[in-house]
């Protein structure tokens, strides 16, 4: 029986908010962040309870040739997964350091997440679940256009503008230096987590064509089983969320060269097209999505 995730393990985490030294309010000088491999530990007990046996990783082969093309090859390497679940971070990694192979080992430690930076400023029983995954923070748009709604003055409104511009160039800078040192960046194109029922959360955000262009070579990775859910009567609550043992399954599709990519959907599209960038992130979630639906039915 499902139950929530303050109630089943809410007994670590005061031991964990004493092992916490993220900061609690970002700003351009901490917005790269290493993983506490102290509080890496409770996460890995945790999938350790509720991945079943089952669970591993689909065409695996695609995953050791988006490696080989960043460690081998030197090419910049972008993950665009789906995001189902607050474990699909710790999955991808999970999933890769428990293999026998070396190299799913090494590539696990090259993960660096694109994370919005709530997930710091939510509260210590928040924070200490993404501590201990290496995150490079963002202030997302979705954060910003609520914060401009609640703005009391133009003064203010300008204000968070200036913040979020600091915030998302320094993460920018980060990101470069990540790649510079073989780093993996992975990003969910949705930028948040799917709600039954709410399709606009599945929805690609126009903003990941930047990343695009910044990138060499892209690995998709469709989510297949959970074994945390959104808790529809507080979804905003991510401790009311419900674990449950699950079979979980990540599934890669073949390495993509970015810029042929970002080419083709750009040739298939009306030369007054209004929104082309739309169109080129809505492509990579038809893909996505269709690859879900194809391991649903092997489920």
């Amino acid at each position: 029986m499902a139950k929530q995730l303050k109630d089943a393990y809410g007994k670590y985490f005061k031991e964990m908010v004493a092992l916490s030294h993220a900061p609690d309010k970002i700003d351009e000088t901490n917005i790269y962040q290493e993983a506490n491999p102290e509080l890496t530990k409770y996460m890995d007990l945790m999938l350790d309870d509720n991945f079943l046996p089952e669970s591993g990783l689909g065409n695996i082969e695609n995953f050791k040739a988006f490696y080989d093309a960043v460690v081998k090859d030197g090419k910049k390497g972008l993950i665009l997964m789906e995001h189902y679940t607050n474990l699909d971070l710790p999955a991808i990694i999970y999933l890769l350091k428990n293999r026998d192979e070396e190299w799913a080992k090494d590539f696990s430690k090259r993960i660096v997440a694109v994370a919005g930076m709530k997930l710091n400023e939510a509260g210590p029983a928040v924070k200490v679940w993404t501590e201990g995954f290496t995150r490079v923070v963002i202030y997302p748009t979705r954060s910003l256009t609520k914060a401009e709604e609640q703005a009391v003055s133009e003064e203010e409104r300008a204000a968070e503008e200036a913040k979020a511009r600091k915030i998302n160039f320094a993460a920018m800078r980060a990101m470069d230096a990540c790649k510079r040192r073989g780093q993996v960046i992975l990003v969910f194109p949705s930028g948040t987590r799917y709600r039954p029922g709410q399709p606009e959360t599945k929805k690609g955000l126009r903003e990941i064509d930047s990343y695009l262009r910044l990138f060499d070579v892209m690995l998709l990775v469709s989510v297949n089983g959970e074994a945390l859910k959104i808790n529809m009567e507080s979804p905003d609550d991510m401790l009311s969320d419900l674990v449950e043992p699950a079979k979980v399954v990540l599934t890669a599709k073949p390495v993509i060269n970015c810029k042929e990519f970002r080419n083709e959907v750009l040739a298939s599209l009306p030369a007054d097209d209004p929104d082309p960038k739309q169109k080129i992130i809505d492509r990579v979630m038809e893909i996505l999505e269709k690859q879900h639906e194809e391991v649903a039915k092997t489920m």
